[in-house]
Parts: C-alpha cells; sequence; structure tokens
C-alpha cells in the first residue's frame, strides 16, 4: 500500500459539500423514503433537490457546463444520499455510470451533444451493458449494431438497465464484429426518441425500489453514424475503464447505506430499555456497534482511495476500485443486517427504516460487477 501513501485528503471544500448534501438530504429525500419505497414509485423529490442545487451530476467538466467536481466530491454526494435513500442516489451514480464511457472516448462533437443536457439536469443517462444471458460474462452479448450507409441499425435486448424509464440517453454496447469477441463490442449513444428503441416494463425488485430497472429493446433501432462512441470495436475497454471510476461510487452507496443503518441503531439503543436498562448499555450491543463503526470506516477510506486513484491516473486503480466495490458493499450487508438484529422484533418491521436499508444495500454486492467479479479482478491483478 505504500504508493498509495498520501493519496488523498479531504478538503475544507469536501466537507462543505457533505454538510449542504446532508441537510439537503434529510430535508428533502428522507421524508419520502419510506413512501418511494413502499409505492416503488421515482423518488421525483429527490432529482428535484439534486438538480437544483446542481448535485445531479457534480462529475460532468466544466466544459460541458457541469461542476467539473473531482471523484471524491461525487463520492460524498452519492454516499450522503444513500444514507438516507440508496434508490436517491442512483441519480447521480446512474448520470455518472452512463456518461463516463462519452467523457472517456467519445468524439467532442458527441460531448458537446450529451453531456451539457445531463450538466443541467435536462436529460439523464443509463448505461446498457447486460444482457440476460451476459452479466458477468459481459463480453458474450448478443446485440449487434450494423453500419449501413450514414446510420447505425442496433438490434437485440439489453437487461436490469438502471433508471431505464427516467432516462433521455444511453450508453449501450453492441457487438459490430462478432469475429473479433470482445474487440468486436462497440459502444454507441442512444436516445430515447431514436426509432426502433423502446423501453420495457419495471422490474418488480427486493431493493432499490425506488430506481426503475427495465430492459431495453432495439428493432432496427436506428441511429446517426456519429453516435458511436470512438472507434470501432473499443466499445468494451470503454466498458472496463468506465467501471475503474465508478466502482468507487457504489462502493460509496454502500458506505452511506451502512451509516444511515449504524445511525439509527445507535439512536434506537440508546433510546429502547430492557431488563431495567437501556439497550446500548450491554457489552455485546456495544461491540456489535463498534464492529459496525469499524468497517464503515475502513470501507470509507478505501473508496475514497479508489476515487483518487481514478482521478489521479494510478497505475492500481483496477485493483484498489474493485476492493472498494466489493469491501464496502459486504460492509453494509453486514452492518444493515446487524443493524435489524439490534431492532430486535421492530427492525424486521417497516415503522423502522433499517429493514429497507438491509434490503437496498443487498443490490451493491450484485451491480457493477458482482463481489466474485471483484475478487477475479483483484487476484489476477495480484497474480499478473
Amino acid at each position: 500500500m505504500g504508493n498509495n501513501a498520501g493519496l488523498y485528503a479531504l478538503t475544507d471544500e469536501h466537507e462543505a459539500i457533505r454538510e449542504a448534501v446532508r441537510e439537503i438530504a434529510e430535508r428533502e429525500i428522507a421524508p419520502f423514503a419510506a413512501e418511494v419505497d413502499a409505492d416503488s414509485r421515482y423518488p421525483v423529490e429527490a432529482q428535484k433537490a439534486l438538480t437544483a442545487a446542481g448535485f445531479h451530476a457534480t462529475h460532468v467538466p466544466e466544459a460541458y457546463g457541469g461542476e467539473g467536481a473531482d471523484a471524491i466530491a461525487t463520492c460524498i454526494v452519492i454516499e450522503e444520499v444513500a444514507r438516507v435513500d440508496v434508490s436517491a442516489s442512483l441519480i447521480p451514480a446512474v448520470n455518472k455510470l452512463g456518461s463516463v464511457p462519452v467523457i472517456l472516448s467519445a468524439s467532442e462533437d458527441l460531448k458537446q451533444r450529451v453531456l451539457p443536457s445531463i450538466a443541467a439536469g435536462e436529460a439523464m443517462i443509463s448505461y446498457g451493458l447486460s444482457e440476460r444471458e451476459a452479466g458477468s460474462d459481459a463480453a458474450s452479448m448478443r446485440t449487434r449494431a450494423r453500419l449501413e450507409g450514414d446510420s447505425w441499425v442496433l438490434n437485440g435486448t439489453k437487461a436490469w438497465i438502471t433508471n431505464a424509464s427516467v432516462s433521455e440517453w444511453f450508453t449501450v454496447m453492441a457487438v459490430t464484429d462478432p469475429e473479433k469477441g470482445a474487440n468486436g463490442i462497440s459502444a454507441f449513444v442512444v436516445h430515447r426518441d431514436d426509432p426502433g428503441f423502446a423501453v420495457g416494463p419495471k422490474e418488480k425488485k427486493m431493493g432499490i425500489k425506488g430506481s426503475p430497472t427495465c430492459e431495453l429493446y432495439f428493432t432496427d433501432c436506428t441511429i446517426p453514424a456519429d453516435r458511436i462512441v470512438g472507434e470501432p470495436g473499443t466499445g468494451f475497454k470503454t466498458a472496463l475503464r468506465t467501471l475503474d471510476f465508478t466502482r468507487p461510487t457504489i462502493g460509496a452507496q454502500a458506505v452511506g447505506v451502512a451509516q444511515g443503518a449504524l445511525d439509527a441503531a445507535v439512536a434506537y439503543t440508546k433510546d429502547r430499555r430492557q431488563f431495567g436498562s437501556a439497550v446500548a448499555d450491554f457489552q455485546g450491543v456495544q461491540f456489535m456497534l463498534a464492529d459496525m463503526d469499524m468497517k464503515i470506516q475502513a470501507a470509507r477510506h478505501l473508496v475514497y482511495v479508489a476515487a483518487a486513484a481514478g482521478e489521479q491516473g494510478s497505475p492500481d486503480v483496477t485493483r484498489v476500485s474493485a476492493a472498494a466495490k466489493a469491501f464496502a458493499s459486504d460492509t453494509a450487508m453486514q452492518v444493515t443486517t446487524d443493524a435489524v438484529q439490534l431492532f430486535g422484533g421492530a427492525g424486521y418491521t417497516q415503522d423502522f427504516p433499517v429493514e429497507r436499508m438491509m434490503r437496498d444495500a443487498k443490490i451493491t454486492q450484485i451491480y457493477e460487477g458482482t463481489n466474485q467479479v471483484q475478487r477475479l479482478v483483484i487476484a489476477r491483478s495480484l497474480l499478473r
């Protein structure tokens, strides 16, 4: 870890961002979180509040009308929103996921066409990589794109696309040269109004119910030829590079929901009395709370180190991003499960937020690369 020494330090600006986002989250997002979950509805209040404050896509560079915030600042925004509602934290997180391929690899013209609308909060962008038969093995995707004159024509289906029904733009991976495997995959930007494009119905999910997850259907979907992101055949490389920059944001979600669960558990155990004293007075409970806090602190630092590694072009960015995502999400699952335990019977009811947090935390171990895939990535990096 020596080469990561002094990799990041939180600035006064970072602390100010945390304060501002926490205030917005407590006031404008938290009051609706239970209802958003119960009704499986999109958190419009959160979108309005985050957009009004410029926290919906802080990562977009200033050249395209964005805030140009660094990666740690973006993680802080996502973390503080996830502390009260993971579904709402997917607004800034998915805007980053969908747009990083464009920022990394698109032509200047395509950047100018897509990024300003995201920076302004007029549009959101989703990311289309996974398919039903190509999840962890994303390179085996079946969606195809062929060049016809001055258009690309896409055919296929994408699955589990986060925020699909509320996004205007989609970064989509498709096979342009089936002979070449991963090197025959290209990236494209599709608009919801493009002919032959449709968004499927919402999935019924265990958690993050406020974030609509849908399939994308391409039926001779025709887009202008200049909507390809980078050169043909570079799409999969772009997808993998994107994850180096976005896996820390999933780590940030995980840290946020874990922190929210710990805060709730501390308040509840101090308040709840059994055997003539506060539950928090029992050493067994205190040790659980201490373990929860230690793991959250470790996860938070690892997430910020990973964010900084991406920012600084560190050679170990892939490994540390995978580690941050896997460690933070495993921590979130453990901490939210313990929080439910500390609430006892009440924790299993919807009267308190910890059962929702436990359900929401689960997805962080699965999306943007399952934690099994993260461990493969880390091991390969070590053994190379």
